[in-house]
């Protein structure tokens, strides 16, 4: 299906924060984690390891900011790091929002963040609710503008591969509104298993390897 694709992951921090939870994983992919900046609307903050394909693995904080307890996408952020950190969602981009809205009956929020490059990156996104309630399910995004897009801060090899999701094939494909929920990304393997529904893992290529995270 044109113009859906899987655009990042997110793993929330663990209990010794962003900077370190980022620095352990880019050492396991071979990158360099480069700071993001605020979400002033979300009450976080992240940081971003590039990868290939146009994708990033963004690692994300909740500050003590009363956004952060009214916002969605900071209560889904809170409520992943208490529980120790780790992969909190699996993030969409698609060409037109206008029919999630419809499906979900909300409109979608808008994001954005003044990054240390000085650049004001501008988005929308819908479906934190769902992630909230069910957090086998991706939410969806919309850049306005792809040149800064968080991918670009470096060149990497390194790319996602698969996901490894706890949760039910059916509850997804509806979801998407898709027959199968690898329709939209041939490239990439999508796992399911039992379990609390989560995003459980996430393998990527690096130099030729498979690392699951």
């Amino acid at each position: 299906m044109t113009g859906m694709r899987i655009d990042h992951v997110c793993y929330a921090a663990e209990s010794d924060g962003m900077r370190a939870t980022a620095d352990r994983l880019a050492q396991r992919l071979g990158v360099t984690p480069r700071d993001g900046g605020l979400h002033p609307r979300f009450g976080t903050r992240n940081m971003i390891l590039p990868l290939a394909d146009s994708r990033y693995l963004e690692v994300v904080e909740v500050l003590d900011h009363p956004a952060a307890d009214k916002a969605p996408f900071g209560q889904a952020v809170r409520a992943r790091s208490e529980k120790g950190g780790g992969w909190m969602a699996w993030v969409v981009a698609v060409d037109d929002l206008t029919r999630f809205e419809e499906k979900l009956g909300r409109k979608a929020v808008e994001g954005h963040r003044h990054t240390p490059e000085g650049i004001d990156l501008t988005w929308r996104q819908v479906g934190i609710k769902g992630l909230l309630a069910d957090p086998q399910l991706p939410f969806f995004v919309h850049w306005d503008s792809m040149e800064h897009h968080p991918s670009t801060l470096d060149e990497s090899g390194v790319r996602l591969t698969a996901l490894q999701i706890n949760g039910d094939p059916s509850r997804i494909r509806d979801w998407l509104g898709l027959d199968r929920p690898g329709e939209f990304e041939k490239a990439i393997e999508f796992g399911f298993h039992g379990g609390e529904p989560a995003l459980d893992a996430v393998t990527f290529e690096v130099d030729g390897d498979q690392v699951t995270l």
